[in-house]
């Protein structure tokens, strides 16, 4: 070997063995496992015995029931949204233990609009506790630094103000699940631990749009309990949001547009971005509220595939008028 050969030996050696030390760094630094972000999917996940499964969360003689209050005020519109549905009393009871899951996905503050509005996650947790719930637990597996992105948008806080406990997603939080006729979510990552001794879970979301599947609301807020390189699921995201509304039936949803971003979706950026629709959507169908949110974003059901997608596999109905709303306007 002459002495050309062996330096070009010597530095790809030595160039392996920074890029060895870099990754391990940024995987301390991140603290986050591939069941978060780095898994190839379901090849490196375990044997099919470790499958979990969730639970269906709604509750039968609820079903079908909607509301819609039109009002600037989000503690206001959601108190009169909650009392067209029955009250939180008729979903929560005394000693339920609740999962709210949040949109925390960006470290934005609350003014842009592109998370769960932290006031109103304070007030339902609030609620729950009223209601006698034993427990609260508020959680997301959000796109950017989780601790940052609950910090900076004020979900932790308010959480935590009102006595809820904030799950952060770690490696050991994560499980393999598999949806019954799902062709992307088999033997995939999902945030699993939040769910373990949970009987209730109310999904609170903004209205917004999304570059990619045209919108993100309730269903598309389920997103967040994806680990894995969950990004290669954006070549089919009409089909992952519907899966994802299959493997989760919640008790309730909160569909918050009272601030609506309509374009630049889903981090937007912009007070430009965003447009005041001052309105509150609560119901036990989340295709239902998906399919009125889209009105606030001047969107038709045909414009959103997952919608419609998710009215064939029988999750819900499109035809929001078809479950008799309530209306009412608080402003």
């Amino acid at each position: 070997m002459n002495q050309e050969q062996e330096n070009n030996k010597t530095n790809r050696r030595n160039f392996l063995l920074r890029l060895v030390k870099g990754t391990m760094s940024i995987a301390t630094a991140c603290s986050l496992s591939y069941w978060l972000y780095d898994s190839i999917g379901p090849a490196a996940l375990p044997n099919q015995k470790d499958l979990v499964t969730l639970p269906d969360f709604s509750i039968p003689d609820l079903k079908g029931r909607m509301s819609i209050v039109t009002g600037p005020e989000r503690i206001k519109t959601l108190s009169r949204a909650l009392t067209g549905v029955g009250g939180i009393e008729a979903f929560i009871e005394k000693g339920d233990r609740v999962l709210l899951k949040v949109n925390a996905a960006f470290a934005t503050p609350p003014i842009l609009s592109a998370t769960t509005n932290p006031q109103l996650t304070a007030e339902v947790v609030r609620l729950c506790y009223a209601a006698g719930a034993s427990s609260v637990v508020v959680t997301d597996n959000p796109i950017n630094d989780p601790a940052s992105c609950f910090s900076l948008t004020g979900i932790a806080e308010a959480a935590r103000s009102q006595g809820a406990r904030v799950l952060l997603p770690r490696e050991r939080l994560f499980q393999p699940t598999t949806v019954p006729n799902g062709t992307l979510i088999r033997n995939w990552p999902i945030l699993w631990e939040p769910f373990l001794g949970t009987n209730k879970v109310i999904g609170i979301a903004p209205v917004k749009d999304h570059h990619r599947s045209g919108a993100s609301m309730t269903m598309k807020n389920w997103y967040g309990l994806l680990g894995g390189r969950r990004n290669i699921f954006h070549q089919d995201i009409n089909t992952i949001i519907t899966e994802l509304a299959m493997l989760v039936k919640p008790t309730l949803v909160i569909l918050d547009g009272t601030t609506t971003m309509i374009a630049n979706g889903p981090t937007g950026g912009s007070l430009a971005d965003l447009k005041q629709t001052n309105t509150m959507i609560v119901s036990t169908d989340q295709v239902a509220a998906d399919a009125f949110g889209a009105t606030l974003l001047g969107k038709t059901v045909a414009e959103l595939p997952y919608i419609v997608k998710a009215e064939a596999a029988g999750l819900g109905t499109a035809d929001y008028e078809a479950l008799s709303p309530a209306r009412v306007n608080v402003s």
